[in-house]
């Protein structure tokens, strides 16, 4: 639906979205946060004013989750984006009537967090970025484009709140293949969603990512599977014999850069590379050459126009429609619980972020931290590089840190430096 000139107006919730509302609780929020950290403390009162300066840009995030009787959708709620205190804990729920974003600002750190019912992680950080640039011009560090805003065109266009997977759907006939249960951590539950945040030197993990020819998104991941491995082969005769065989993990991968979209909602899908421990241990050199693989036809544009097909054909299907909201929130919440059995973890690689180099050379870090695990998954980790520092960030809800500490072990064996922060760098 087009924008009236207040911009009041509603939204289906895009394809990716839709399964958000009959999962989330105060423990699975789907919320995930982008936080900059400056050199220098935050100024209240022009970050206010350049918070007042964009709103409007974005009016299809100034929403609110509605439940009508056949789908959830989104409602404009023309209210003032309220900046609030940071603290803990991180990625909390949105209350009803909510909008489903947030702006928190704590000494020098300006953070945002959003509920995947709006957008991705591209998304996000196209908003953080806007009021970035809004907050330096009114410190008097930047000049204003008068034919945009910081760096998006000053004029709404219908593309940037469109479902672009509905854009690019293609009715393909072809089945999903089935995959097996996947392995688990069996780490006791800690009760609370807790972040563990290290720095690596950037060209100290690029050089050998590029000596094996592959993709820092294809190093980390198969990183994470030699991890897993490892835990796996720790385990006991029993417990091997009752643990899923396959290490699987799950691979965000961002459309906008397979089709051309400048949506602001959700638009990713998975890869979901993985090792069969039925076939005996993998090298990491193995391990690398698999996955790099994998992902190359993963990310095929035929299979990714397949599995668009085959969700959006899901949610126009005739007999989908007409169930009331209800009975979809179970059939969407099993599907969700069936899904996580299929995956071992996920590693989201934000990839680098690119800033002006007068904006950029106000900020320290830049750090992404994805939603909480389900109990399943207990553990996932989030990346992102700016400047020259890759930034890796665990969230976990176990008590068990092993994961983490033979993840950095190995990346240090391998003589790449590791700094594990402090919440006072933080």
């Amino acid at each position: 639906m087009e924008p009236s000139p207040k911009h009041e107006f509603w939204l289906r919730l895009d394809n990716a979205a839709k399964i958000y509302p009959a999962i989330q609780d105060d423990e699975l929020t789907s919320v995930f946060r982008i936080t900059t950290i400056l050199k220098s403390a935050v100024k209240a009162k022009e970050l206010l004013e350049a918070v007042k300066t964009i709103e409007d840009r974005f009016p299809y995030y100034k929403v609110i989750l509605k439940a009508g009787f056949f789908w959830y959708y989104l409602e404009h709620q023309n209210k003032p984006i309220q900046v609030v205190p940071d603290g803990l804990p991180l990625c909390r729920a949105f209350n009803k009537n909510d909008n489903l974003f947030r702006i928190l600002v704590k000494d020098n750190k300006i953070s945002v967090e959003f509920s995947h019912i709006l957008t991705d992680g591209t998304g996000g950080l196209e908003f953080l970025k806007s009021l970035l640039f809004a907050y330096f011009e009114k410190c008097g560090m930047l000049t204003n484009d008068p034919d945009h805003l910081y760096h998006l065109p000053k004029t709404l266009s219908r593309e940037e709140y469109e479902d672009a997977f509905n854009r690019y759907f293609q009715k393909i006939d072809a089945p999903a293949l089935k995959s097996t249960k996947a392995f688990h951590l069996q780490y006791p539950l800690g009760g609370y969603f807790r972040t563990l945040t290290a720095t690596i030197p950037l060209h100290s993990i690029l050089q050998p990512a590029k000596e094996a020819g592959v993709s820092l998104t294809v190093y980390l991941t198969a990183i994470y599977l030699q991890t897993l491995q490892g835990i796996y082969e720790n385990l006991t005769i029993l417990e091997k014999r009752q643990a899923h065989k396959s290490i699987r993990i799950q691979v965000p991968i961002n459309l906008r850069k397979v089709f051309p979209s400048k949506t602001m909602r959700n638009f990713s899908l998975y890869a979901l590379p993985e090792i069969d421990m039925r076939l005996g241990h993998y090298s990491f050199e193995e391990i690398l050459k698999t996955v790099y693989h994998q992902l190359q036809l993963q990310t095929d544009v035929k299979l990714i126009n397949k599995t668009i097909s085959r969700h959006v054909s899901g949610e126009r299907n005739l007999m989908v429609k007409i169930l009331p909201l209800h009975i979809k929130s179970l059939i969407l919440s099993e599907m969700y619980s069936l899904g996580t059995r299929r995956y071992s973890g996920v590693v989201t690689n934000f990839g680098k972020i690119e800033l002006p180099q007068n904006v950029s050379a106000q900020i320290d870090k830049i750090i992404f931290v994805p939603p909480p695990p389900n109990r399943r998954l207990k553990v996932n980790l989030g990346v992102c590089s700016f400047q020259d520092q890759l930034i890796l960030n665990f969230g976990s809800i176990t008590e068990s840190r092993e994961l983490e500490k033979n993840f950095f072990r190995f990346i240090t064996s391998r003589g790449i430096p590791v700094k594990i922060l402090s919440h006072s760098e933080l």
